[in-house]
């Protein structure tokens, strides 16, 4: 791709112009069938967006600089397509490390832009949970967010700690933020949490499994499934078994 436009829209137009020339229709079509909502896709596969994103990456930084990069991602990220919102992602993918307060901000003003799960998580798992990792403060951030009426809000409250409770982080945070979701019906949510406390389980099974028999009573059967599918069968069954 030649970036021979300097405005941040018109190279997020020009990205925009080859996600739908290079696409797929017959896969676009098949996408649908992950999702619940509607999806709008070009129908590329996700491993080819993650190196296009890359190789554009490189291009916007030779000739441009960060905060270009980060302006660009901005307005992919306002689409319904999920290449573009994927595109946004891939673009900041690996180099949060160097971001800050602001750019931190602007990531958490893409939340109410999600439509589906896989905008989500892309967008939490991959960018701000790094982020909340590298400034362990902003874990704070998600009890705000667990209150909301939004959905993805909720779940972002989840999926934002997986990357910290992967590295033993955020244990008391993360049996807070339990018990505020516990109950929460959404399916979405759910998942979330289980998510969460599966890879919380993994990370450190002994803390963990006593908060899992603690709210066994009071948890959907979803999240209890979810948060013990890599436990060994003993102590799985003995958290899924009634008392």
């Amino acid at each position: 791709m030649a970036l021979r436009k300097v405005t941040p829209a018109s190279v997020a137009n020009e990205i925009r112009r080859t996600l739908m020339a290079g696409g797929s229709a017959e896969r676009a079509s098949s996408v649908q069938r992950f999702f619940k909502e509607e999806i709008q896709s070009h129908g590329w596969r996700t491993a080819d967006v993650r190196r296009a994103s890359v190789r554009w990456r490189r291009e916007i930084l030779q000739q441009f600089d960060l905060k270009c990069l980060l302006r660009v991602a901005d307005n992919l990220f306002t689409g319904t397509v999920s290449e573009e919102k994927n595109v946004a992602v891939f673009l900041l993918e690996n180099i949060t490390a160097g971001f800050g307060d602001e750019e931190f901000r602007l990531l958490e003003s893409w939340l109410p832009r999600i439509s589906n799960w896989s905008d989500h998580d892309a967008l939490v798992h991959y960018l701000i949970g790094p982020m909340i990792v590298a400034k362990p403060a902003r874990a704070r951030k998600v009890f705000r967010w667990a209150r909301s009426r939004n959905r993805w809000y909720r779940r972002a409250a989840c999926v934002a700690l997986i990357q910290g409770t992967r590295r033993k982080m955020f244990f008391s945070e993360i049996m807070e933020l339990g018990d505020l979701l516990l109950l929460d019906e959404d399916d979405m949510v759910q998942k979330g949490l289980g998510w969460l406390l599966r890879e919380t389980a993994k990370a450190d099974a002994r803390r963990t499994v006593p908060y899992l028999m603690s709210i066994r009573e009071r948890a959907s059967r979803l999240v209890l499934r979810t948060a013990c599918e890599t436990l060994p069968a003993g102590i799985r069954k003995r958290v899924l078994t009634a008392p």
